[in-house]
């Protein structure tokens, strides 16, 4: 199997509207991202866990459809969305 590495570039009010949903994986005790610079943020880059596990999976259309109403990559929002759960459960074992 191939495995090809994907660079996704956000702007910074995108990773802060991503933090406050909660569909980062942001440490606790990162910095802030006023904090950071302008020059931070021209390189910067969101690293995905690697290992992806293709799965046939059944759900309601309308949540289907409403991630897709908000634009390109609905499958990579709802794996965003599970990781956050999972995370959140993870630390509340």
């Amino acid at each position: 199997m191939n495995k090809k590495s994907t660079t996704l570039k956000h702007s910074l009010s995108e990773i802060v509207s991503m933090r406050e949903r909660g569909l980062d994986k942001t440490r606790h005790d990162a910095p802030h991202a006023e904090s950071l610079g302008e020059d931070f943020w021209k390189s910067a880059r969101v690293v995905f866990p690697p290992g992806k596990t293709s799965v046939h999976l059944c759900l309601d259309s309308d949540v289907v459809e409403w991630f897709k109403s908000h634009g390109k990559g609905h499958l990579t929002r709802m794996n965003a969305v599970l990781r956050a759960y999972a995370d959140t459960q993870n630390r509340c074992a």
